[in-house]
């Protein structure tokens, strides 16, 4: 029986008070945002899961909130559309593979030429290390320091260590992403 309420009350928070938001996942090729974007969907982990060419879009339902999650390839010749799909977004999700380190100062440049755009300033900024199921992973606190988060100015500033393939911390993140639903 309670399971009936639950629907009838999400069918209403949908219907009359729903709200949508808009963000944008970037990061280097291979750090898993595709990876990510599917099991937040509620979708199955693959380890098969092919280069994303360009963008994907999927929207996320989470009670009253939809998720329209923008999932931008992490290959060079796309770092350039970056700062164009995370325009005007709720919040930017950056995604750093954690168990590569030698990937993370390629990672950190990118991100600080992002977050330079003053076109982004005050959008809110998530870092997440994904595959933090591997042994050989960095802690939120090196990738923190290694990232140099802690200078980016002009916006809310979160990190996490998750796994998409494990499912880990996705409660986390949805919460902060839920919070800029209505920005």
């Amino acid at each position: 029986m309670a399971g009936l309420f639950r629907k009838v009350y999400d069918w209403l928070m949908r219907t009359f008070w729903a709200l949508e938001m808009e963000v944008t996942m970037v990061g280097l090729q291979n750090a898993g945002k595709t990876s990510l974007l599917r099991v937040l969907a509620g979708g199955e982990f693959t380890l098969d899961s092919i280069p994303t060419v360009g963008f994907n879009m999927k929207r996320v339902q989470r009670g009253h909130v939809t998720l329209k999650c923008w999932d931008i390839g992490g290959q060079p010749r796309f770092r350039n559309m970056w700062e164009r799909y995370c325009r005007g977004v709720n919040a930017i999700v950056f995604i750093v593979d954690i168990a590569e380190p030698e990937l993370i100062p390629q990672a950190k440049e990118e991100l600080h030429a992002l977050m330079s755009n003053q076109t982004l300033l005050e959008i809110p900024l998530l870092v997440l290390g994904n595959k933090s199921d591997l042994p050989q992973r960095m802690s939120v606190d090196e990738l923190i320091d290694e990232l140099d988060l802690k200078s980016i100015r002009d916006r809310e500033v979160c990190c996490y260590g998750i796994s998409a393939k494990e499912e880990t911390n996705l409660d986390a993140v949805v919460q902060f992403l839920m919070k800029y639903a209505n920005r």
